[in-house]
């Protein structure tokens, strides 16, 4: 099971960049909270890494992010992205196990899924999104929640389609 800060070290530098992207864009907040730690573990000041050029200053935020120190920040960047622009995605993938939820977020989760029903889920968001997005949600989904699916980390595992770093 890969913690957030493997996830961003295992999928695309395209994909990361997106995510980084997407923060910048779209969610200001996250961005300044993910810069802020970043810009902490390096020993820096924030407005150090403001004032480097964009490209320059991603590359060092997500390098950076790839720390274990830094799973918490890579953690909230990670969710915070799937839950603002992939969020049929999620809804898609509850509904498909029959679990109740608000908006693709949950309050309980079960203690386990029927395997033929995560089968069917996952081969519906792989039917329907790109493969490195569904996986990378589904790592999130089962390292970030309280309760562990044995079924889905053994599909995690052994489904080429979902291998992060390939």
């Amino acid at each position: 099971m890969l913690k957030s800060h493997e996830l961003i070290g295992f999928m695309s530098p395209g994909l990361a960049a997106d995510i980084l992207n997407f923060a910048f864009q779209e969610d200001k907040p996250t961005y300044k909270a993910t810069l802020a730690a970043v810009a902490e573990a390096r020993r820096l000041r924030p407005v150090y890494l403001l004032r480097q050029p964009r490209a320059q200053r991603d590359v060092t935020i997500l390098n950076t992010l790839t720390r274990p120190s830094l799973d918490t920040a890579a953690a909230a960047l990670i969710r915070a992205w799937l839950l603002k622009k992939h969020k049929a995605m999620l809804v898609d993938f509850l509904d498909a196990l029959g679990i109740p939820h608000q908006d693709g977020v949950v309050e309980t989760l079960p203690d386990s899924v029927e395997d033929e029903k995560l089968q069917a889920a996952v081969e519906k968001l792989l039917g329907k999104y790109p493969a490195e997005v569904v996986s990378v949600y589904l790592h999130a989904f089962n390292e970030m929640n309280e309760v562990n699916w044995e079924n889905l980390t053994r599909l995690l595992s052994n489904d080429a389609r979902l291998q992060l770093g390939g």
